[in-house]
């Protein structure tokens, strides 16, 4: 495998064309160290279960550079463009993206397709707190903690469960947020997706939420230029149809939603014990204090009109109004 973090702006080169073996598969990703460490497993998975030689390609994107709200820079869509381009333009092959990073309410580019939605892994919010605090549990902060967070959908699940916590925006990378906590300046403590300190290899203590997760939470997608039909190939066998199952149901409830950035939707698929698929979703207002909530339930093999079906739900339960309601 081999890695080039700096990706310069030359000519194109030639689109990538599989013969089963022997060829350089270029792998974009955005350059923070989480998306990295992704990148680095999506191409040692490739290069176990094919005959092909992965290329990790750093991509600096808009939303990386920018340390402002995402929502002046049209949401997270930020986090994409560049890679969309480098894709489409011939640059890098495949990208890998995180899912809940994919915005609902944008039409992917034309000619781009998921070939492959790694099998999903840990879904869960955490609440860290400093080092040097003795504080353990979200149930031991003091009316008027601050907690940082990226996310509108936590932040309106945070002040739904505790209304007189000060949560405050937090961006950066998972080392510049934890070393901004450890700091002890900004904030009493700060909400992270668990798999991410996981994947970096992070260990220390933390109060595991119960909030829904983000739609496409602990699923990294493959994309891929429809027309390079060895590429798909090899890259659906990365796909975990269970998977795709649980994510045609949530992304079809997104986007019938017709959310945007600022609004903070929840939702979560996951398959029961009688082996149906159920879909959890709710909006809500942005401080959490107004919600609508849908749990149904389907075959495995009709995700998309599950989605189609919470999200009908939910709209005729008034997420209309809710979303309209927060300005973007």
């Amino acid at each position: 495998m081999t890695e080039v973090v700096r990706v310069g702006h030359a000519g194109i080169e030639p689109a990538f064309s599989w013969s089963g073996g022997g060829g350089v598969l270029r792998l974009g990703t955005r350059t923070s160290p989480l998306a990295l460490v992704q990148a680095r497993h999506v191409a040692g998975r490739l290069e176990e279960l094919a005959s092909v030689r992965v290329e990790v390609v750093g991509i600096q994107t808009a939303g990386d550079r920018h340390r402002g709200h995402l929502g002046e820079l049209g949401g997270k869509g930020a986090f994409m463009r560049e890679i969309d381009r480098a894709l489409l333009t011939g640059r890098v092959d495949i990208a890998v993206h995180c899912l809940k990073d994919v915005p609902g309410d944008v039409p992917r580019p034309e000619g781009l397709a998921f070939a492959a939605y790694v099998q999903r892994e840990d879904t869960a919010d955490v609440m860290l707190f400093p080092m040097a605090s003795q504080i353990e549990r979200m149930a031991e902060l003091p009316t008027g903690a601050r907690v940082g967070t990226s996310a509108v959908r936590r932040r309106a699940q945070l002040q739904q469960i505790r209304p007189d916590l000060r949560v405050e925006s937090l961006r950066g990378n998972v080392n510049s947020r934890l070393g901004r906590l450890d700091a002890g300046e900004d904030f009493d403590a700060i909400v992270l997706a668990r798999i991410s300190l996981a994947r970096l290899g992070i260990e220390r203590p933390g109060d595991a939420l119960d909030i829904i997760p983000a739609v496409g939470a602990g699923v990294l997608a493959v994309d891929c230029r429809q027309r390079d039909a060895d590429v798909v190939e090899l890259v659906r066998l990365l796909d975990h149809r269970p998977t795709r199952q649980c994510v045609s149901a949530e992304r079809t409830m997104l986007h019938g939603l017709r959310g945007h950035c600022n609004s903070p939707i929840a939702g979560h698929a996951q398959f029961e014990r009688d082996g149906q698929l159920g879909l959890r979703a709710m909006v809500f207002t942005r401080d959490g204090s107004q919600f609508v909530h849908s749990h149904e339930w389907s075959p495995p093999t009709k995700g998309a009109d599950l989605g189609a079906y919470v999200a009908g739900d939910l709209l005729r339960k008034g997420a209309r109004d809710l979303i309209d309601g927060i300005p973007h």
